[in-house]
């Protein structure tokens, strides 16, 4: 049956964003001026902003899974919610807002009372099996403010070997195995390219045991330096998810992997057979083109309540080049400022680089030296 379900998930990818891809290694190309002008600066930039995506990718896919599980995914209890109606700084639809069969809507706004919008998720789903879903998910990102999306997400889901509360979220205590193709635009175009898998084997007690692996790219490159950036990693074994007494969930596990460059449009994804067992020999996805910068590892520890980061800890993480990042929350600001998350990237005690973002995953990277300043959106580097 897995395996026959397996079949299944790598056909509903390919309807929305092929299952495969490929590519010859290719040379990367160093180009551009980041602000500081010389090939030191240059390399720094590269170590920022491959920092920066190291960290991004596994915060971008644990987010997603926890907003795809039943019941703790919206904050509340299913029975219980209350629809269309603000509860701290958020509000919940089901149906979404334009009344689609199997659907619902999520928003998360800046404001506890629900005034300024910061996204916009819409997932649309479909039971293909007594156990199995595809799930189509679109999340516009709104800056502080704006009412137009600043940036679009798409997502591709499936999910296999669960079971289903009444909205279609799959039940964490049972277990489940899930995969998705993600794509983000900004001003209608392809920006980043990052596919996504999670075996979330069933609890014991308040702890699921999960192992995962991703891998993605920046489809349009960093013009200013004249690369594109590329990761490929995740928890082959040993991630754990707790239920903590407060209700809130922490998501703990090391992620290890590599950072890639190359030149702009070098870099692709494969696809292969989805995992539906731990620990994970072969990753669905793999990353194909351009050189590896090196190998990073991450022990992360992230907390959410009600579907919103509340906490995140990196200590002591290694990168490439032998740069090290830490991590740490301000909790004596709102999650939703974007000095929320602040990252450290430094060498033997000299700080290279530093990124803030809030709870969403949106602010700015800023590489030391040169004081070069890069965007960071919905957790990856975008330019």
């Amino acid at each position: 049956m897995r395996t026959r379900l397996a079949l299944i998930l790598c056909s509903a990818i390919l309807t929305f964003a092929g299952c495969g891809g490929g590519g010859s290694t290719v040379p990367s190309t160093p180009g551009g001026n980041n602000g500081g002008g010389s090939s030191s600066s240059q390399s720094q930039s590269e170590d920022a902003v491959n920092a920066a995506n190291a960290v991004g990718t596994p915060m971008k896919n644990i987010t997603s899974y926890n907003n795809a599980i039943s019941a703790q995914s919206v904050g509340f209890k299913p029975e219980s919610v209350s629809l269309g109606t603000c509860q701290n700084g958020q509000e919940f639809f089901a149906p979404d807002k334009n009344n689609d069969p199997n659907s619902t809507e999520n928003q998360y706004f800046y404001d506890s009372g629900c005034t300024e919008l910061a996204r916009d998720v819409v997932r649309i789903y479909t039971q293909t099996s007594s156990s199995s879903e595809t799930v189509r998910r679109t999340e516009k990102i709104y800056a502080l403010g704006n009412g137009t999306p600043s940036a679009v997400r798409t997502d591709a889901v499936s999910i296999l070997n669960a079971t289903f509360d009444k909205y279609g979220y799959a039940i964490a205590a049972d277990g489940f195995d899930h995969a998705s193709v993600d794509e983000l635009d900004i001003a209608g175009a392809k920006t980043i390219d990052a596919d996504h898998e999670l075996v979330m084997q069933p609890a014991n007690a308040n702890v699921n045991s999960f192992c995962s692996d991703s891998a993605g790219f920046n489809a349009t490159g960093i013009q200013s330096l004249g690369e594109t950036f590329g990761w490929q990693g995740g928890v082959l074994s040993g991630g754990t998810r707790t239920v903590n007494t407060d209700n809130s969930v922490t998501w703990s596990a090391t992620h290890a992997g590599s950072t890639f460059k190359g030149s702009i449009g070098s870099l692709s994804i494969a696809a292969g057979v989805q995992n539906t067992a731990c620990p994970i020999t072969t990753p669905m996805f793999t990353l194909s083109g351009g050189t590896s910068s090196g190998a990073y590892s991450l022990p992360i520890s992230a907390t959410y309540k009600s579907g919103l980061l509340t906490n995140l800890t990196i200590t002591n993480g290694t990168l490439a080049n032998g740069n090290t990042l830490n991590v740490t929350t301000n909790t004596s600001v709102s999650p939703t400022s974007n000095l929320f998350i602040n990252g450290v990237v430094s060498n033997a005690g000299t700080q290279i680089a530093t990124f803030n973002v809030d709870a969403f995953g949106d602010g700015t990277l800023t590489v030391t030296k040169s004081g070069a300043q890069y965007v960071i959106t919905d957790w990856h580097v975008v330019k």
